[in-house]
């Protein structure tokens, strides 16, 4: 692949893996892997561009008929979507349509754009992981394929152990911390055939894992905070995401304010 391909415009699709959760900013907002990105294709390009319209909580079906399109309008050099993860964590979900979401995604945006980026997304190690793994494994399969079929790219977080490591998670469980979306910048970047900076599969140092007291201390803490108000959002058919708009809409020059 080019090492020195210009890359001019970058529009980001997804949920909030894409959005920058739990990459927090002194200000509130969230930051990312996709900001990340986009920070340094700027710094080589004058004028680039980039759009993020990713919002959390969203699942396939929402991204393919709310972000799809408009990314695909935007004609962007690099165009990566991220999605199905939140469907195939609910208790119940028809993976065909999964399939096909994705599919109907995969076919308008890869001839908009000259570089489609896909993802098999990573998971934290531990007893939902395990739960839910076979279903992540067909969602991948499913990416592989579409991958193949229509000359996209595709970054395998999924395969790298250090993105499985509790460590690289917020006390969220289901968000990366920030030294997660550095990682996952840069395996996209080095997807894009662009010259490396670290090794972002470098594994974490081997640490005493916490004792009982503190993991109860931790499983508490995050029932509370996290679980209970998840269980919340899904008893009343509601969602994070929902009235939230993308956190930069528009395709414009990277060092101009969000439009949102």
């Amino acid at each position: 692949m080019e090492m020195n391909a210009p890359y001019t415009s970058f529009v980001a699709v997804g949920d909030s893996f894409t959005e920058g959760m739990s990459d927090l900013l002194p200000d509130g907002s969230y930051r990312g892997w996709a900001d990340l990105l986009a920070a340094r294709l700027a710094a080589r390009e004058p004028g680039f561009r980039y759009a993020n319209l990713a919002v959390r909580g969203k699942l396939i079906g929402q991204i393919a008929q709310d972000q799809v399109p408009v990314a695909a309008a935007m004609g962007a050099d690099v165009v990566t979507l991220v999605g199905g993860l939140n469907d195939a964590l609910r208790p119940k979900v028809d993976m065909g349509r999964v399939r096909d979401h994705l599919e109907s995604s995969v076919e308008l945006l890869a001839p908009s754009c000259n570089k489609l980026v896909l993802m098999r997304s990573p998971g934290r190690n531990g007893p939902v992981m395990e739960r839910f793994r076979p279903r992540m494994e067909q969602l991948f399969a499913t990416i592989d394929e579409l991958a193949a079929r229509h000359g996209a790219l595709v970054v395998d977080l999924y395969g790298a152990p250090v993105l499985a490591d509790p460590r690289m998670w917020d006390v969220d469980r289901l968000h990366l911390t920030p030294d997660g979306h550095r990682r996952v910048a840069e395996a996209v970047w080095q997807t894009l055939g662009l010259p490396s900076e670290l090794d972002w599969r470098t594994e974490l140092p081997v640490a005493e894992p916490p004792g009982w007291t503190a993991r109860r201390s931790q499983d508490l803490s995050f029932a509370r905070q996290h679980l209970l108000p998840w269980i919340g959002r899904r008893l009343t058919g509601r969602s994070s995401g929902d009235g939230r708009p993308a956190k930069r809409p528009e395709l414009q020059p990277y060092g101009d304010a969000p439009l949102s």
